[in-house]
Formats: structure tokens, C-alpha cells, sequence
């Protein structure tokens, strides 16, 4: 059975995990493929946009630990590698994904599952999903890029609250916070997401690729740079073939019709 499932249709690159006996708990080979998807993804200009989903369930329970070293075989600096070339390097290649990104969560999202959803760009959420900051229950520090992610999106008293005490927040609760974009009835998830996913192929891909690296990287600098990043990338987005189609349709009176370069 293949533990990640892919396939492209109408431009959308959609990513699956599909280990639903163990809750979607990501293996090393799962991340390393999802990580080589994402890549794709980015290069290839005939994918302009990616969903991330799963079966069963749930969405993703986190890391399956079960081959992680145990703590007396491990030696000053193991964990640290581990985690920078696994969870960290997991969240950064949605990050840096230079297509968007939805999270379409069907159920459970876990300590790194929580934070592969959080690192997308729009995140949908059935009814029965939840969101949990399982680290403290096991009495280990947020990876993953939790303690970035989480104080961006909420705030850091809010961020504090869920990784302090990991209590389970459900679908709403996380809209409530800012966390999710829209929850919808289980049975509606992967249609809106497909509706989603295709608005945004349709759409100026180099433009949304150059707004999405602003946004993600405004919390972490001042006004000045951030005013100087935005000419830049409008300046490099106008040498695009759907910039000059944008400026012609609206000219025109007209619908645009964007090619993704």
C-alpha cells in the first residue's frame, strides 16, 4: 500500500497520507516524499497549487516515534540533527513551497500533524477535526516549528495556552482562533478543497507565489525591508506574462486568463 498517495489534476498537486491504521503518524519515508512532492510541486509549472489531506480518521497524529533512537543510545547533538533535518525541514517545505498550500484536515491533527497544517496557506477543517498540542503530554518541548508558527498565527498568550496545557481544540474553536479558514461538513471537505485548489490554479501563480513570500516573511522584519522586499517582488512579478494579462484585461474590460507564468 503506498503511504502517500499523488495525483495533478487541473493543475492541483494533491498529497495524501495514507497510513489510516496508525492515524496518519508520519514515517520517514512518508516526509521525505512529501518533502520531494513539495519540491516538484515548486518546479513544475503545469502545478499551481497543492492540497495536503488524508485517509481514515485522522489527519496526521505527528511523528511515528516508533524508530527514534531510544534516550540512552543517543549522544550530544542527535536530537537537534533529528529534528532539523526531519520536522523542521517537514514544515519548512510547505513554507517554502512556491505554490499555495491548503490543508484539507479530515480529523485528528497531532503535535507535528498540527504544525504540517498550520504552515499551509488557507487550512480547511471538517466538523470532527481537532487540533492538539500533544508535546506536553509527553512532557517534551514543541519541534516542528510549533513555538513559530502558533505566536504568528494567534498571538503568544494563546500560543502559550494550547502548548502549555494540550488540551484538544476542536474545528470551531480553532476558526474561533484564527487557526482555520472555514469548517465545513465532513462530506463537503474534499470538494471544497478541489474548489479551492482549482481557484487558485486559475489564478496569477507567479504573483501569488511572490505574495505568499511576503506575508510569510513580514513578521520577521522591519517596515523598511519589508516596504523594499514588496517593490522587488512587484517588480520581478511585471516581467510575468499574467501581470501584463491582468493590466490588459482590466484595459479591456475583461475576464483575465492567467497561464501560471
Amino acid at each position: 500500500m503506498d503511504e502517500v498517495l499523488h495525483s495533478v489534476a487541473n493543475g492541483v498537486s494533491w498529497i495524501t497520507l495514507n497510513r489510516p491504521e496508525a492515524m496518519n503518524a508520519v514515517t520517514r519515508d512518508q516526509r521525505e516524499r512529501i518533502v520531494a512532492l513539495l519540491a516538484e510541486a515548486s518546479a513544475d509549472p503545469g502545478i499551481r497549487a497543492v492540497v495536503v489531506t488524508a485517509t481514515g480518521r485522522g489527519f496526521c497524529a505527528g511523528a511515528d516515534l516508533r524508530g527514534a533512537p531510544a534516550a540512552r543510545e543517543q549522544v550530544a547533538g542527535d536530537v537537534a540533527r533529528m529534528i532539523r533535518l526531519g520536522a523542521q525541514r517537514f514544515v519548512g517545505a510547505v513554507l517554502d513551497c512556491e505554490k499555495p498550500v491548503i490543508a484539507a484536515v479530515n480529523g485528528t491533527a497531532a503535535g507535528l500533524g498540527a504544525h504540517l497544517a498550520f504552515a499551509c496557506d488557507l487550512v480547511l477543517a471538517s466538523e470532527s477535526a481537532r487540533f492538539i498540542e500533544v508535546f506536553v503530554r509527553r512532557g517534551l518541548v514543541p519541534d516542528g516549528g510549533g513555538a513559530y508558527l502558533l505566536p504568528r498565527l494567534i498571538g503568544p498568550q494563546r500560543a502559550k495556552e494550547l502548548m502549555f496545557f494540550g488540551d484538544a481544540v476542536t474545528a470551531a474553536e480553532a476558526k474561533e482562533l484564527g487557526l482555520v479558514n472555514r469548517v465545513v461538513p465532513a462530506e463537503d471537505l474534499e470538494k471544497t478543497a478541489r474548489e479551492w485548489a482549482e481557484r487558485l490554479a486559475q489564478g496569477p501563480t507567479r504573483a501569488l507565489a511572490l505574495t505568499k513570500q511576503l506575508v510569510n516573511a513580514s513578521l520577521d522584519t522591519d517596515r523598511a525591508s519589508a516596504f523594499a522586499a514588496e517593490a522587488v517582488a512587484q517588480e520581478l512579478n511585471m516581467t510575468t506574462r499574467d501581470a501584463r494579462e491582468g493590466v490588459a484585461s482590466f484595459v479591456e474590460r475583461r475576464g483575465a486568463r492567467y497561464e501560471g507564468r
